[in-house]
């Protein structure tokens, strides 16, 4: 029986300080490593924090371009700091990040680093959610390959691991697409998240923690993996920062809700902070084991790219050419 052990951080980061930010993911990364993890994941944009002002008002001069500055270019010292650490504690991570380009826009993007080091994955966001339009790009066709091979030798050997971020998973294309790639394990990065304030709440239950947990749940039934539920925390120190008291998102401290779900979508661990924590504004790491072995048997029953398909009557088109500005082959 191969058994995988992974770690979801739940943490702040070190808001609009990349320097910072890095030296902390790096002892985090090293944290994991001490207890136990092979693959350790953390939250939407966690370098260098979720931007949260974009949903208390639209533009933010000051803080936007100071989020720019600090945010992680993926040819850069940062980058390879992250990935000596992965290759230093032996241990893949999956990083979400604000990735700065060339030439100074932003994107929401992930990378899979490998325990020998390599960038084994970067991708961005195809459709950034609602207000995040304000500040953040488009992903293109490359950005489909979400799934990559990680070799952790040993008795885990090669496991297949993805991304998803935030919203992307109510994308019922890019699902299934990212199902038939086959991952094994599939790390969906989300920002702070909060529990709904009842019936009379004037926003959306699906934004709230619990129906986040609910997007995750159900991608875990749908495509019979492992999915690693992490989540940002905001603290008084985030919620001051960035102006956003009262607000929707980073209104008041807490959003750590990080978990792992089983491959037919049941919660396996417990709150970081305990049933006394509801709005989450422990820190720490969740850690658990995996049993690779429990994904073929769900999939003996649910295979919605295999047994449990009719590609004679649905099928999906995909088209993953990158789109670029500049066509230097015309």
């Amino acid at each position: 029986m191969a058994v995988l052990k992974v770690a979801v951080v739940q943490a702040e980061s070190e808001w609009l300080d990349l320097a910072a930010a890095i030296t902390k993911a790096c002892k985090l990364i090293g944290e994991a490593a001490d207890g136990g993890a092979r693959l350790v994941a953390f939250s939407e944009c966690w370098i260098t924090g979720y931007p949260a002002w974009i949903w208390a008002r639209p533009i933010d001069l000051e803080l936007s371009t100071k989020y720019t500055y600090n945010s992680l270019p993926v040819e850069s010292p940062e980058m390879e700091q992250l990935k000596a650490a992965a290759k230093e504690n032996n241990i893949a991570v999956a990083m979400g990040f604000s990735e700065r380009s060339p030439t100074d826009s932003v994107y929401i993007s992930q990378a899979i680093i490998s325990p020998q080091g390599e960038l084994a994955m970067h991708r961005r966001k195809i459709k950034p959610t609602h207000m995040e339009r304000t500040i953040f790009g488009d992903g293109s066709g490359r950005d489909l390959e979400n799934v990559v091979e990680i070799d952790f030798a040993g008795q885990v050997g090669k496991v297949k691991v993805g991304c998803l971020a935030c919203w992307e998973h109510t994308q019922p294309l890019l699902k299934y697409h990212t199902y038939s790639l086959g991952e094994t394990v599939h790390v969906a990065m989300w920002p702070p998240l909060y529990p709904a304030r009842g019936v009379a709440d004037p926003g959306l239950w699906s934004m709230t923690a619990d129906g986040c947990l609910g997007l995750s749940q159900t991608y875990a039934v749908e495509g019979a993996a492992y999915v690693v539920h992490a989540t940002g925390v905001c603290k008084e120190k985030g919620v001051e920062m960035f102006g956003t008291k009262g607000g929707p998102v980073c209104g008041e401290p807490g959003g750590g809700q990080s978990c792992v779900v089983g491959p037919d979508g049941r919660r396996i661990t417990d709150p970081l902070g305990g049933e006394d924590d509801q709005k989450g504004t422990s820190e720490g790491i969740v850690f658990a084991d995996l049993d690779l072995s429990r994904v073929v048997t769900t999939k003996g029953f649910l295979d919605v790219v295999g047994h449990y398909s009719r590609p004679d009557l649905l099928w999906l088109g995909v088209d993953k050419r990158q789109k670029v500005v500049v066509d230097k082959t015309i």
